[in-house]
């Protein structure tokens, strides 16, 4: 079990608060990780796993518009699905990622390992970029980075729930 999830979840039920996921890059990684913590079902009902554009739009609300100005892999489309998760499943915080994990498929602007997550919250919706840099052989850099999202992901809803 991972602390910082435990620690969320405690932070969660203490509030009486609920959250929800919204997952690109991580693929359900972020919501695994909450669910691996006993008792989260009182304060994780789900998420969505938004891989495509499609899911983006339909499911979270994400504008055609920001998708096309910013792109999937953005700060704008990150705060949008975490605002879109938090609207769908009716919870208190809405956290998101979306980034490029490799080991293929990044470019000189946005390079393999760049990321983007957001948190929505009765105080406002704020987003972090991240480049994650591989430390090991290709094979295993989208692992890694998929794992370093998860853990950004939920510490900034950690973070968010601070005093």
């Amino acid at each position: 079990m991972n602390a910082v999830a435990e620690e969320l979840v405690r932070r969660l039920r203490d509030a009486g608060w609920t959250i929800a996921v919204a997952e690109t890059c991580t693929g359900g990684l972020i919501g695994s990780l909450l669910t691996d913590v006993p008792g989260s079902s009182r304060v994780f009902p789900g998420g969505v796993i938004a891989y495509g554009n499609q899911p983006k739009r339909e499911l979270l609300g994400v504008t055609p518009e920001t998708l096309t100005a910013n792109g999937a892999v953005s700060a704008e489309a990150a705060a949008a699905m975490a605002e879109g998760v938090r609207d769908a499943l009716g919870t208190d915080v809405g956290i998101a990622a979306t980034g490029i994990s490799g080991p293929t498929g990044g470019g000189p602007e946005k390079p393999i390992g760049t990321v983007f997550i957001a948190c929505a919250s009765p105080d406002g919706t704020t987003t972090e970029h991240h480049v994650w840099q591989a430390n090991s052989a290709p094979e295993s850099v989208r692992e890694q980075n998929k794992h370093k999202t998860a853990l950004a992901a939920i510490d900034l809803a950690l973070r968010a729930l601070s005093p």
